[in-house]
């Protein structure tokens, strides 16, 4: 069975979609469509644009969910999924290429949800750091003895557990977790304390602007974020959405639970190749590639 799994932050690059844009005309006019949507030249700062620019969070998520979406709609009838899920930002790009959300919706609650985190990252500073070398359940302990906002964000990989909050309390945080022999812990170049109770702002701004968008029924099954297990009712899939600002990122728990439901081969949809190295950490048996058109 196919998995096809959607990056997130992080992954983007100068010239991202360009290919595309040159050698397709579904994905020039989804484009185009994108440019009159978010009311600026996207397409300019993607193909052109420094790694600088490519860094702002309005204009990091939409470029990424764009390159996703449109590789998947170019593949057309060679994309051929079993299930679908997404890391962070990627869910929503699994959600439209698995028919949840329309292109149009999909594009609007991308930007929202930049907008939104931005904004809480403005009002309520914090930051992550990845911690390595420590189980999952010695890092969550020792981020409850910490004094102030800091939780397990990201479950990426056994040994890769990214936590978020407060910059105080992340900082103790890694302190904590080097003298429990962890092989390094370092803060993220991050814009904020994503995935953490302290987008709680972006998370209210979100949820109405999720509510008022049309979810169907998905063509199979997406393992979304905060659940970590297969979802295919269109209002629970809603509602996890809207709690993954503020919940954490369970990818080595939803990896497990596709390779459990039978998913033998995973296809990577969009920029980089981070989720095929986070699969081979998880689990070497499955074979990994990017889509191609």
């Amino acid at each position: 069975m196919k998995a096809y799994v959607f990056p997130g932050q992080g992954a983007q690059f100068t010239g991202m979609g360009k290919d595309l844009y040159d050698n397709s005309l579904v994905a020039k006019e989804l484009f185009d469509k994108a440019n009159e949507i978010l009311g600026f030249e996207i397409t300019k700062i993607m193909f052109e644009g420094s790694t600088e620019d490519l860094k702002q969070t309005n204009v990091t998520q939409p470029a990424i969910f764009l390159h996703s979406v449109i590789l998947a709609k170019v593949l057309g009838d060679n994309f051929t999924p079993n299930m679908v899920a997404g890391h962070s930002l990627g869910e929503l790009s699994a959600l439209v290429a698995n028919n949840v959300l329309s292109f149009e919706d999909g594009l609007k609650l991308v930007a929202k949800r930049a907008d939104a985190m931005q904004k809480a990252c403005e009002s309520v500073p914090g930051t992550m750091a990845a911690v390595l070398g420590l189980d999952d359940e010695v890092v969550e302990e020792l981020c409850a003895t910490i004094e102030g906002d800091v939780v397990a964000a990201n479950y990426n990989c056994p040994g890769q557990l990214v936590i978020s909050g407060g910059f105080k309390a992340v900082e103790a945080a890694c302190e904590l977790a080097k003298e429990k022999g962890a092989r390094r812990a370092l803060l993220l170049p991050v814009g904020g304390a994503f995935h953490s109770p302290l987008m709680e702002p972006a998370k209210e701004e979100l949820a109405a602007a999720i509510k008022a968008t049309t979810f169907n029924q998905p063509t199979c099954p997406v393992y979304q974020n905060v659940v970590a297990k297969a979802v295919t009712d269109p209002t629970e899939i809603q509602q996890n959405l809207i709690a993954q600002l503020t919940g954490a990122v369970k990818w080595t728990q939803c990896a497990k639970a596709m390779i459990a439901d039978g998913a033998s081969e995973v296809i990577e949809v969009g920029p980089g190749k981070v989720l095929q190295g986070l699969f081979a950490k998880i689990d070497r048996s499955v074979a990994r590639s990017s889509a191609e058109i």
